[in-house]
């Protein structure tokens, strides 16, 4: 297996990134999970625009992306996977020890594993920490996420794939590494972008596709909404089947079965919509 570092293709088992990296250090670095189809990135231009936003917000320098997508094309067909998960790493680069950054440069890290894909259903859990949605990363796609990792284990220790938060005050946020989605009487709901979820590209593709609408919900909305789903990259739009102690029969239900329809055809039509 080959990554992509340092200007470069090269081996996995001999790629060295410092330990004095920021991105290691203090988490000041940003990401992107692309998915892979045979060989080809879905969506890679929305997530290269991410990318660079995500950048921007913590005060990196611009990235390259013309070196970015060569790394992208580069690493996929060294190693070529039907599904596969191609991770953009972007860091501060060798600093100092502490939190201000050093003048090498930034570090960028291209890689592709294989994945499998996602059931249909899946159960999740709430957890009684918030997501700060007025806080300096609100938002960002960062290295930072210890609180997703903790998070998240608990969700597996509960039989769960994903835990999901609100933010501080009380409103319905967004999981680990998706965003959530409920249906009201027919109709498709997602928090906004100001509930401090991220700008999710999956989300976005969702919100364009079905014309679900971007609304503030309270959090207890999972009691009472007649379907959830979540959607991220590797999940496309998946079925929850069971919230907490609360069972969803028949997950899928009829309007997350045609979400997910519509969604299938339109990114099967276009990888780079």
């Amino acid at each position: 297996m080959k990554i992509w570092l340092d200007g470069g293709l090269q081996e996995l088992d001999s790629a060295r990134v410092s330990v004095l990296d920021h991105g290691l250090t203090v988490g000041d670095g940003v990401f992107e999970t692309v998915k892979a189809v045979e060989g080809r990135p879905f969506a890679l231009t929305r997530h290269l625009e991410r990318l660079a936003r995500s950048a921007r917000g913590l005060g990196l320098p611009e990235p390259d992306l013309d070196e970015v997508r060569r790394a992208c094309t580069a690493v996929l067909e060294a190693g070529p996977v039907a599904l596969g998960r191609l991770r953009i790493t972007y860091t501060g680069g060798i600093s100092p020890l502490g939190s201000d950054r050093g003048d090498h440069g930034p570090t960028l890290v291209v890689a592709v594993g294989e994945t499998t894909r996602r059931p249909d259903s899946t159960a999740v859990i709430t957890v009684p920490w918030t997501r700060n949605e007025r806080g300096a990363l609100a938002g960002l796609k960062t290295t930072s996420y210890a609180e997703n990792v903790v998070a998240l284990a608990r969700a597996h220790e509960q039989g769960a794939s994903e835990a999901l938060f609100g933010n501080t005050v009380g409103r319905l946020c967004e999981g680990t590494g998706s965003n959530v989605f409920v249906v009201l009487d027919g109709e498709i709901h997602t928090p906004p972008l100001d509930s401090g979820c991220l700008a999710g590209i999956t989300r976005a593709l969702t919100v364009e596709w079905t014309g679900a609408q971007e609304t503030d919900l309270p959090l207890d909305v999972l009691d009472r909404a007649d379907e959830i789903f979540l959607t991220s990259t590797l999940r496309d739009i998946q079925a929850v089947h069971r919230v907490d102690g609360r069972d969803l029969a028949d997950a899928p239900g009829p309007v997350t079965a045609k979400a997910m329809r519509v969604f299938g055809e339109r990114s099967g039509n276009d990888l780079d919509p």
